[in-house]
């Protein structure tokens, strides 16, 4: 039995681990990673092909978003969630592949301009249906046996809709190891969902970090600390932008929203509207009220008993078509505008930016976690001038942190996962800034007297034996990160090496012929 860490190791995104056990190969998560890089992330040590399974904790694209690049090289396993994380996928997975498709075209135009080659995305949209297709959806705390030997439970994170922990029980020669995996946990007392379920017993823990040094300071009232922002702002004859995650955030926000329009805590601007602009957003949406049951916390049920959405209400707008996107701001009525994405990296929200950051009295309002190097970020850390889509905009509009508002559990939250585990043989800290990570690893070793370490890419986990070798970190040149046609090509790689691997049944001709196909193609590329 072997665990070999490959990402969000020392990182916040691209989570992905490899386990080795029970005579099967699999993936706990197949992220992608977002913002800048500081570590170069080791190669999952098999093909594509070769994987029997993935356990996926969530669907956000930095645990789900490399799942249809597993499908083009080859992969036809399993990909065991629970059932609102196979819904959200759906349609994250396809948004992902539709960003791949349309920023390859807009950057192949520009190149070919410059008489350069065409921009390969890193997969397409048939890449993400085709792992779609894979996916196999559970229910909480059922307990799943995948194969001889492994079995799962998924427990309910309170990180987003359908989010989990995974508790891994692995038997093997008559050794049996439990893994928990915390997947990203989630902040207690939030809106919609439920608060964080906990686990009791493992041998090894593979827990996030991504607030380990800090506690969210949340209003005690959000919704009137929001409705405070809109008054000023509205009052001035401004727009309030939130720059929101499709997923998750945007349906807190609404939350917050309709609590501050049916209690009236704006004054002097009755039927203010709130346009979500975001396709991704409106059918993520509608995928929170189907899984309702499920994942909904007491308060919200509250309203589902009395046949009330608690996230629609009176003058809520959504925007669908591009046509009714740039409509937003050509309409001077004060209002409020969420889209995505939540980091300001792509997406509508850009154009909203575009038409409000230099105007003084707008606001933009940041509800969630902006990772470094992002525009997100720049605009956060006070920076006065920003481009935007190659021209340069004054920064002149408020710029305002609503905190607490976090899918992502504090430090004492973090805490409070892990003291409910009777004393784990050893704690893996991931899923953070290195920094971070390092900071919170010490803190359980000197504050709980836990055998904790963070480990690099590349690192491995005698599940057995439980020895621990750690990896050397390998940093990240300009010229080190391979491009999206690389990517591909190495995907295809393995495609065709299972392909050969499989042919042994294959008649004299029919291996002769496939022999001279792949002879000419070498023939035709070969430097």
């Amino acid at each position: 039995m072997k665990l070999c860490f490959i990402g969000a190791a020392h990182e916040v995104t691209g989570s992905c681990t490899y386990i080795n056990a029970c005579g099967k190969s699999f993936l706990v998560d197949f992220g992608m990673e977002q913002g800048v890089d500081v570590y170069e992330n080791t190669q999952v040590p098999t093909s594509p092909s070769n994987i029997d399974f993935v356990l996926l904790t969530h669907a956000h694209i930095d645990h789900s978003g490399l799942l249809p690049l597993l499908y083009a090289g080859g992969f036809k396993g399993e990909i065991h969630c629970t059932s609102a994380t196979a819904d959200l996928c759906a349609i994250m997975l396809r948004d992902s592949a539709h960003i791949q498709e349309f920023e390859s075209e807009w950057r192949s135009r520009k190149a070919r301009r410059k008489g350069q080659d065409n921009i390969e995305p890193l997969y397409t949209i048939n890449d993400a249906e085709g792992a779609i297709r894979l996916l196999v959806p559970h229910s909480y705390d059922e307990r799943v046996d995948i194969c001889d030997g492994i079995s799962v439970r998924y427990i309910d994170a309170g990180h987003l809709l359908g989010s989990s922990s995974i508790e891994l029980t692995l038997t093997e020669e008559g050794q049996t190891r439990v893994i928990v995996f915390s997947g990203d946990i989630g902040n207690k007392h939030q809106p919609l969902l439920r608060d964080p379920q906990f686990l009791k017993k493992a041998d090894y823990a593979v827990m996030e970090s991504t607030y380990g040094n800090r506690l969210h300071s949340r209003p005690a009232d959000y919704a009137k600390a929001l409705a405070e922002v809109l008054q000023r702002t509205f009052d001035r004859g401004g727009n309030v932008v939130i720059p929101s995650f499709a997923v998750g955030r945007t349906q807190e926000m609404l939350y917050f929203l309709r609590q501050v329009k049916e209690h009236g805590l704006v004054k002097g601007h009755d039927g203010f509207p709130v346009y979500v602009d975001s396709p991704l957003a409106i059918e993520a949406t509608g995928i929170f009220m189907r899984n309702k049951s499920s994942c909904y916390d007491e308060e919200a049920m509250s309203y589902v008993s009395r046949g009330i959405n608690p996230i629609q209400f009176d003058d809520l707008k959504l925007a669908v078509t591009s046509d009714e996107s740039r409509a937003i701001n050509f309409d001077r009525v004060p209002k409020v505008i969420i889209s995505a994405s939540g980091m300001c990296e792509a997406g509508r929200i850009k154009h909203h930016l575009k038409h409000n950051l230099w105007r003084q009295e707008c606001t933009v309002v940041f509800v969630g976690y902006q990772a470094a190097a992002t525009l997100g970020r720049s605009l956060c850390d006070g920076a006065k001038r920003v481009k935007l889509f190659g021209e340069d905009i004054s920064v002149c509009a408020e710029i305002t942190i609503l905190p607490g508002v976090s899918g992502h559990a504090d430090k004492d939250g973090l805490d409070e996962w892990i003291s409910h585990l009777e004393r784990p043989k050893k704690v893996f800290v991931n899923h953070g800034e290195g920094a971070i990570s390092e900071q919170y690893t010490q803190h359980l070793r000197d504050d709980m007297g836990l055998d904790a370490y963070c480990p690099f890419s590349g690192a491995e986990l005698d599940l057995i034996t439980g020895e621990f070798t750690q990896a050397e970190p390998i940093y990240i040149t300009r010229t080190a990160k391979p491009s999206t046609a690389y990517q591909r090509l190495v995907a295809s790689l393995d495609r065709l090496t299972a392909i050969v691997q499989s042919s042994k049944g294959l008649t004299n001709k029919e291996l002769g012929k496939m022999a001279d196909t792949i002879a000419n193609l070498c023939s035709k590329w070969q430097p």
